[in-house]
């Protein structure tokens, strides 16, 4: 176990190359089980999930090798087995996407409840019911989902609410179903669009991905393929929230600037200054930002996964912020994190009313998931003393080689073992 220990007040200046997406990266990886053959992704992030989703399709008998550049090679010939290891599946979230890889190819599957960050129930009833619209039997036992088909046949399927788990687990189920399947109210995440350019480059016949309907027309089987993950867009939007928080200078390269259109616009309302330059973002911040409501809401709005951040960074703004989470209901754990450095945070169910405050003070505060802990790290950064940020285990789900690309753009930030 360790401890990030950083010294905050200083500016931070330079350019940070972004990493592949985690979000993508947990989508394609067990994809790559569907195909007959070996593929190569290439461009993944260096962090814990990515490391563990490797162990777990391993364990069901794929061959796998995760090289240090982020390329994996996966082969799955060997791939026999329709159950999940429980140990694995409960430290990730995205296990899940299992369901519809395991269903696909046997006909059966049997994963735990996905584990993860604690920030609210994760129900997979959209989930159950577009493989039950498919054709297949599901129930939930004693913490498991069972679910078992004779043959999967295409069906026309509406989600009651948009989900991005939802839209990828019936796209990953349906490429090999009979006939058509039709999803209405699809998530239009970026990660959804990669996943289907992923299983297009295999063989399969998905359309629509990054609009509201996506049509997946069944096909017998798929090949091995090649395939490079999206750059992070939440990683990118944590470097951007921190040059504004530091009052700093700093360029995030190997971006899709389209997919920062939200991060963009509520940082320019913020008081920063953003340039565009091909596949880079320059964000110089103000001496201290100004307040900013958002309300989280599914791609194309604002993510839920950078509210956390945006918090920490309004907790310094000059005037009152009102935030409204959308998505999940207990995003608002960390609040009393930023409470102890000194931040003005009421919590009312989904809503967050936070009132800038001129100065946080360094103190220690928990990671109590993993965009909690990015934004301790903000608010370390912009805060007077020194903060000590427990938990990093859950930072390092997200983020490959955070302190040491901190560092390089001027942050006084180290990891310390906890005795």
């Amino acid at each position: 176990m360790s401890k990030l220990v950083i010294k905050g007040g200083r500016r931070l200046i330079g350019a940070v190359k972004i990493a592949g997406s985690k979000n993508a990266s947990v989508a394609v990886i067990p994809a790559s089980l569907l195909a007959s053959g070996e593929s190569t992704i290439d461009n993944l992030p260096d962090i814990t999930d990515v490391t563990t989703f490797a162990e777990i399709i391993s364990d069901l008998g794929a061959e796998v090798s995760l090289n240090r550049d982020g390329r994996m090679v996966i082969n799955p010939n060997g791939f026999s087995s329709w159950q999940a290891p429980y140990e694995l599946v409960k430290r990730l979230r995205a296990s899940y996407y299992l369901l519809g890889v395991l269903l696909a190819k046997f006909g059966r599957a049997e994963v735990a409840l996905p584990g993860g960050c604690n920030i609210g129930l994760r129900p997979v009833d959209q989930h159950i019911k577009g493989f039950k619209a498919l054709g297949a039997e599901a129930r939930l036992e004693h913490g498991i989902v069972k679910i078992q088909a004779d043959r999967l046949k295409g069906a026309p399927i509406y989600l009651d609410v948009v989900s991005v788990g939802a839209t990828i687990n019936i796209m990953l189920a349906a490429t090999l179903a009979q006939g058509v399947t039709t999803i209405e109210n699809a998530a239009k995440e970026p990660h959804v669009v990669s996943l289907a350019n992923y299983l297009n480059s295999m063989g399969a016949k998905v359309q629509g991905a990054g609009t509201d309907v996506i049509r997946v027309k069944g096909v017998k089987s798929l090949r091995g393929s090649e395939h490079s993950v999206v750059p992070d867009d939440i990683e990118a939007s944590t470097f951007m929230m921190s040059s504004v928080a530091s009052a700093g200078d700093v360029t995030v390269t190997g971006v899709i600037p389209k997919h920062l259109d939200p991060i963009i616009a509520k940082l320019r309302e913020a008081g920063a200054e953003i340039q565009e330059n091909g596949d880079s973002l320059r964000v110089i911040g103000p001496e201290r930002p100004m307040a900013v409501n958002i309300k989280t809401l599914p791609y194309p709005g604002f993510p839920t996964d950078c509210q956390q951040i945006f918090v920490a960074l309004m907790a310094r703004a000059d005037g009152i912020s009102v935030v409204q989470e959308t998505i999940y209901d207990n995003r608002f754990g960390y609040a009393n994190e930023l409470i102890r450095m000194g931040a003005s945070v009421k919590v009312d169910g989904r809503t967050a009313i936070v009132e800038g405050v001129p100065k946080l003070f360094g103190a220690p505060v928990r990671a109590t998931d993993l965009r909690a802990g990015a934004a301790m790290i903000v608010a370390g950064l912009s805060a007077e003393g020194k903060t000590e940020v427990y938990g990093v285990e859950h930072i390092l789900r997200g983020y490959e080689h955070v302190v040491d690309k901190y560092r390089s753009i001027g942050a006084d930030i180290v990891e310390e073992k906890e005795r």
